[in-house]
């Protein structure tokens, strides 16, 4: 064949070319040679000689085509009413493969002579150039045509019989009845409405959109509506949430299985809209119940209908933080006993754990509803019975971190210990005043490291560790530099028994001497008593001697200050029928040492002897009095005149023993202590919240009111929430100090002072 252009007889051509394209379009059988030749003439007509007769061919496909859908449309009347759908698919599936196979015929008309003269995407979008005449019409490719001739032919007269029995078609198959056509046929049709459209760069889905989607979600919106008042008739809240649930699950599958992937999603909200979103009042009020009587499969029914609701989770979420703050609360109200501090954080941990089961289980682990867990829990721990008193988590919680740490019968196991302290960062969490925690645990962990009670210095660090994740190195600095302080100890004691063996035999000290050297600012220790120096016993002064000299010869410019009532010491008993040894405390050791040259001693000269007030005398002796280790002269109180006097009857089954009586007289217990805790306390958050203050206005040179509060919020609630009236007090007192000042003419706004 020669692609040379020539002359050509259009009539002649066309004949041969109409009866291939009828073929084609019909699904004939075309031979190879017959579709190849007149490929070529279809080439031929586009490059005729002298003029080109492209046009002319593609006005005789549009006119044949427009006859043929035409016929097809007649056809499809003549199967009546109850035919229609299934002769409408017939057609369509013969025309648009059809369709397919012709567009490939006129391949040469499309790639040369339409696809040139098409208008671009930003002609369309922007408007037709202004030289292109104001009647041009513009050509399709042969594809598009036909389906274009299909939906002005086809469809929009068919219109309302098709769009009205494929509604009926799927509304028999929603109720369960007969289907009056088959899925093929109903997805068939419906995909033909779409398939129209897709040649085209914009809206491709308007005509599906407003022929069938538009009137298929507004039947559905009105069966929907039936359905919901009918089921809410008829059956318990229970009844109607699974039918729901079942429903849209239905309609989802339902949506999939005939309609356009973007009707999907809005079948789902017309279902929702109707089934669920009307009815959320009442699903709202029936939730209250739910939560109360804690429902989990109502509410796991519940959960999934709400969530795609705006707004439809938040009453739900607000019931649950109230209905978790109430049961925590009536966990913690009643408590009492020793062990108050166990049961409470015990009693936290049980709450937080069945609750978040439950958020898991049920709302599937839905933040809104972990933050309404942490909500509650929050305001539990942080619950004041007394409304200006402080809270007691922060005390409880190092209370019982410390029973935890200290040695004790009833230990438990490493591994035991080891997640109880990893559960008690999650009450720690939860705890505001966390400074108030940080200082109660300092004090509890003095006690421990000083008098060698704790459990295992590995769970000491680890804690430790963990409170340092939760707030920051600055939170647990002091208590590093506590650990830090036995380990120097430790290696100073080991250089001072060496320089003790290096040097003569007189300065042997002829008794087990141990001394922990700890700094003023780390440790949160008391200092001795106001009454005057204690007159230490003569056995401990030579020691202390030495290591005073030895100390100061490693240290110059140093001071040591000799807290006496945090020591104790181990004494034997050589005069009873066996041997005893006995921890007792330093004061209790003078007491006991001045027996050693005699049997019995008036309170009156113990009291001079040992530089003690009476009162401090008897707080010592009463513990050893108590058991048995001495006896007093009268019965009652000790007074001046009281004589004590040693028992030489005592026996104990035990031969090593702690006397831990005076121990706790003198340092105050946890539930003496706690009011001077708060004030020093409040002591250091004055000096915080003025140091913040400072640091802010240093950096930003003038700041309003409001904003340096909010300021100084934020950077104090990692550790503890300041009221608005303490951080007033604090600026007040830097500007009586002028590191700050009130702007001129502007109250509210203040000036750093260089």
């Amino acid at each position: 064949m020669s692609l040379k252009p020539k002359r050509v007889d259009f009539q002649k051509t066309w004949n041969l070319l109409e009866e291939t394209v009828k073929g084609v379009i019909t699904l004939s059988n075309v031979p190879r040679a017959t579709w190849n030749e007149r490929f070529s003439d279809v080439y031929s007509l586009c490059v005729a000689y002298p003029e080109p007769l492209a046009d002319q061919l593609y006005n005789k496909t549009k006119k044949f085509l427009d006859n043929h859908v035409f016929q097809l449309l007649m056809t499809v009347y003549a199967q009546g009413e109850s035919g229609l759908l299934q002769a409408y698919h017939r057609a369509w599936t013969q025309y648009s493969q059809g369709i397919n196979y012709l567009h490939c015929l006129y391949l040469y008309l499309n790639q040369q002579h339409i696809k040139k003269q098409k208008l671009s995407e930003a002609e369309l979008i922007y408007g037709m150039s202004s030289t292109m005449n104001a009647d041009y019409q513009e050509q399709m490719e042969i594809g598009e045509l036909g389906l274009d001739i299909w939906k002005k032919r086809m469809i929009v007269p068919l219109k309302k019989q098709l769009v009205s029995q494929l509604l009926e078609s799927i509304h028999a198959d929603r109720v369960g009845e007969a289907e009056k056509a088959s899925t093929e046929v109903i997805c068939g049709v419906i995909q033909s409405f779409v398939r129209v459209g897709e040649y085209k760069l914009v809206g491709q889905l308007d005509m599906y959109q407003e022929m069938f989607e538009t009137p298929f979600l507004e039947a559905s919106a009105e069966f929907y509506t039936r359905q919901a008042l009918q089921l809410r008739q008829q059956s318990d809240i229970t009844h109607y949430m699974e039918r729901v649930t079942s429903q849209l699950i239905q309609e989802e599958l339902r949506a999939h299985k005939f309609l356009h992937a973007s009707s999907v999603p809005k079948v789902k909200q017309c279902c929702e809209e109707e089934m669920i979103a009307t009815h959320v009042a009442w699903l709202h009020a029936e939730a209250e119940s739910m939560i109360e009587n804690e429902r989990r499969r109502d509410l796991s029914l519940l959960y999934p209908l709400l969530r795609p609701i705006p707004n439809g989770l938040t009453p739900l979420v607000q019931k649950l933080t109230q209905h978790i703050t109430q049961q925590g609360l009536q966990a913690i109200e009643s408590l009492q006993g020793e062990n108050v501090h166990t049961q409470f954080v015990e009693s936290i941990l049980h709450v937080h754990h069945k609750y978040s089961e439950l958020i898991k289980d049920v709302f599937k682990a839905d933040q809104a509803f972990v933050t309404a867990l942490d909500k509650a829990c929050s305001a539990v721990v942080n619950h004041r019975p007394v409304p200006r008193q402080p809270a007691r988590a922060p005390e409880l919680l190092a209370r019982y971190c410390d029973s935890l740490l200290k040695k004790s019968a009833k230990a438990a196991s490493e591994v035991e210990v080891e997640e109880k302290l990893g559960r008690c960062i999650t009450v720690f969490k939860y705890v505001d005043d966390k400074d108030v925690f940080q200082k109660f645990y300092a004090r509890m962990l003095a006690k421990r490291l000083i008098h060698q009670q704790s459990q295992s210095m590995d769970a000491e660090e680890s804690m430790i560790d963990r409170l340092k994740q939760a707030c920051g190195y600055e939170f647990t600095n002091k208590l590093h530099r506590m650990f830090t302080d036995m380990s120097v100890s430790a290696d100073l004691n080991a250089k001072f028994a060496a320089s003790l063996r290096e040097g003569d035999s007189e300065h042997q000290l002829g008794i087990g001497f141990v001394v922990y050297v700890l700094q003023a600012g780390a440790w949160p220790l008391g200092m001795p008593p106001a009454s005057g120096p204690f007159h230490i016993c003569q056995q401990l002064e030579k020691s202390i001697r030495a290591f005073e000299a030895f100390y100061h010869a490693q240290f110059s410019g140093r001071k040591l200050t000799w807290l006496h009532h945090l020591c104790q010491g181990e004494v034997k008993f050589n005069y009873l029928k066996k041997p005893y040894l006995v921890t007792v405390q330093t004061y209790q050791m003078a007491l006991l040492l001045l027996f050693e040259h005699c049997n019995s001693i008036q309170c009156r000269e113990a009291a001079t002897s040992l530089r003690l007030t009476h009162e401090q005398l008897v707080k010592h002796a009463a513990s050893l009095v108590d058991c048995k280790i001495l006896k007093k002269s009268s019965e009652g109180e000790l007074l001046e005149d009281t004589v004590l006097t040693l028992n030489f009857d005592y026996s104990n089954k035990r031969t090593k023993f702690r006397i831990t009586g005076a121990l706790q007289r003198d340092v105050p217990h946890e539930n003496h202590d706690t009011e001077a805790t708060h004030r020093s306390v409040d002591d250091d958050r004055k000096l915080y919240l003025q140091a913040a203050i400072v640091r802010i206005m240093k950096s930003r040179r003038a700041l309003r009111h409001n904003q340096l509060v909010q300021e100084v919020l934020s950077q104090s609630k990692v550790t503890f929430a300041p009221s608005i009236g303490m951080i007033k007090k604090c600026i007040e007192t830097l500007i009586d100090k002028q590191y700050i000042e009130r702007t001129p003419n502007n109250a509210d706004e203040y000036l750093y002072v260089a």
